[in-house]
């Protein structure tokens, strides 16, 4: 662990104070909009659909402009700025149009930082530690992601259920974000040769990604395909029963197991090739989807749970990585960027269809969808090659 440059531990801090915050505001907005502003429930599920598209196109448009300027940290200063100004809009909130408009604020914000902050993490390591770089990198954010809501269900608590206050305390975290990325992480030097064209939403910038760049694309489909989103996580563990007040305790735990092995995860990459820990994340899914599917007890909904938070943890960091292994370095902003915007595009319509599927086929044919096409997603990494790009 010592061998990871200070860059990436400050971008590690970054993302950490920035997902604390987030998830101590997400905690209760829904409660916040529904319930004290009185907006419907089919106003926040269209806010939620149309936070989550302008993040993904976003994605792509920074990743590439990152390329063109050859400079990632001011597009991500510029993204969680965006994110950390959005905040105090939700306590000063009096309409649900104005929380719209905060919540637009904040996710595109997340689109503009992702690319620029991935690639950066990229430029700072050698190919031999990137694997445990992202790993690091992903292991805090998941500690902020679950330490935000239990901040979160204390503070309700002693603020006597005023939200309002709840999402005040929230913005501190966010500037100490902003303050961490501005004064505590240098940018490094990139010695490239800049694409021609420059890199633009073109066929030539698609083929000089490479085959190798869209195999990874194909698999991270089939990945985002099988995962089943965390709301449908927590409806399946209402059906099996799960009392209302454990119902945060499941996204605590795939967040707390994902925050423990992503590290490990990525050094065993860095060591044994990416295919490894990608394979046995795909095994791991596979076993999540059908234990959750098949046994309707809850020590196996809980079990099923920590398989899918092994997933994510042996997952996340091993694609990132990839992404950086087989873009040009001179795309690698774009390269990032189109991930996400293929990430985002698979998960929104493998929940659009996990919704249609559970409605009219029930549970355990979507959970045993999900595995078949884990499994698949396995067979299409065995053709990913083990060069690296420097």
């Amino acid at each position: 662990m010592n061998r990871i440059p200070r860059g990436v531990w400050m971008l590690g801090l970054v993302s950490l104070f920035m997902d604390m915050s987030s998830e101590m505001a997400h905690a209760v907005l829904p409660l916040f909009v529904v319930g004290t502003l009185g907006a419907s429930t089919a106003t926040l599920g269209l806010l939620e659909a149309l936070a989550g598209l302008f993040t993904h196109v976003s994605k792509l448009y920074s990743g590439i402009i990152s390329d063109r300027m050859q400079s990632r940290k001011g597009l991500a200063l510029l993204g969680y700025a965006m994110a950390a100004l959005s905040k105090p809009l939700f306590p000063l909130a009096t309409s649900s149009l104005l929380v719209f408009g905060a919540r637009i604020t904040d996710r595109v914000g997340k689109g503009i930082r992702g690319a620029p902050r991935d690639a950066m993490v990229a430029d700072m390591t050698s190919p031999e530690q990137r694997g445990a770089a992202f790993g690091l990198r992903q292991s805090m954010d998941s500690c902020g992601a679950f330490a935000g809501p239990l901040i979160a269900v204390v503070l309700i608590g002693l603020y006597a259920f005023d939200v309002r206050a709840l999402l005040w305390v929230a913005c501190l975290p966010a500037l100490i974000c902003v303050a961490i990325l501005a004064f505590g992480v240098k940018e490094p030097e990139r010695h490239v040769t800049m694409a021609k064209p420059s890199p633009s939403i073109t066929v030539s910038t698609a083929r000089a990604l490479g085959s190798q760049f869209w195999l990874v694309m194909a698999i991270i489909v089939g990945i985002s395909v099988s995962r089943i989103s965390d709301a449908f996580l927590v409806l399946r563990g209402s059906q099996l029963g799960l009392a209302l007040v454990f119902i945060p305790l499941v996204l605590v735990l795939i967040n707390a197991v994902d925050t423990f092995s992503s590290y490990p995860s990525g050094a065993l990459s860095d060591r044994f090739g990416r295919r490894l820990p990608l394979a046995l994340s795909l095994v791991a899914l596979a076993l999540s989807m059908l234990i959750l599917g098949y046994d309707e007890s809850q020590m196996a909904f809980w079990l099923g749970l920590v398989f899918y938070g092994l997933h994510m943890a042996l997952s996340q960091s091993v694609l990132s990585s990839l992404v950086a292994d087989t873009a040009p370095l001179d795309l690698r902003g774009s390269a990032f960027g189109m991930a996400g915007l293929v990430t985002g595009l698979a998960t929104f319509a493998g929940s659009l269809g996990v919704g249609l599927a559970w409605d009219y086929l029930g549970a355990h044919i979507v959970f045993n969808s999900a595995a078949i096409a884990a499994l698949l997603a396995l067979l299409l990494l065995s053709l990913v090659n083990r060069k690296r790009q420097p």
